[in-house]
């Protein structure tokens, strides 16, 4: 299955009755939720010596492409493109793979304004 038709799927087992600002809402707050759950899951891995939770950290990781997917849904947009677009902008941010340097961000450090209008810094 593509991302594409992943996120259709998605759709089929979202709770219905929800505004689209609900919806949202929901999503967002799910998305932090499992991430939550998968550092815990990685702490009690790391410090506990669980080796037990790992299958946690995978299904939290499900979970939360599917938050992901479904606030995609919700703004109309396409998953894989933003993943696309994603892979672009790290290709540029880091050309000859990670470097301390690279990671500085200088001049590539994407700020969001208020309005949702975004200002690359350093410009």
């Amino acid at each position: 299955m593509n991302l594409n038709e992943y996120q259709q799927i998605c759709m089929s087992t979202a709770k219905e009755g929800l505004t689209q600002e609900e919806e949202l809402c929901n999503f967002g707050l799910g998305v932090s939720g499992e991430a939550g759950d998968i550092a815990s899951c990685i702490k009690k891995l790391i410090f506990h010596k669980n080796p037990a939770i790992k299958d946690g950290i995978r299904e939290n990781i499900g979970d939360m492409m599917w938050y992901t997917a479904m606030i995609c849904n919700n703004m109309g947009w396409s998953f894989e493109e933003i993943l696309g677009e994603n892979i672009s902008k790290l290709k540029a941010r880091f050309p000859e793979g990670f470097t301390e340097e690279a990671a500085q961000r200088k001049g590539t450090m994407i700020k969001w304004s208020g309005e949702g209008e975004c200002k690359i810094s350093g410009r």
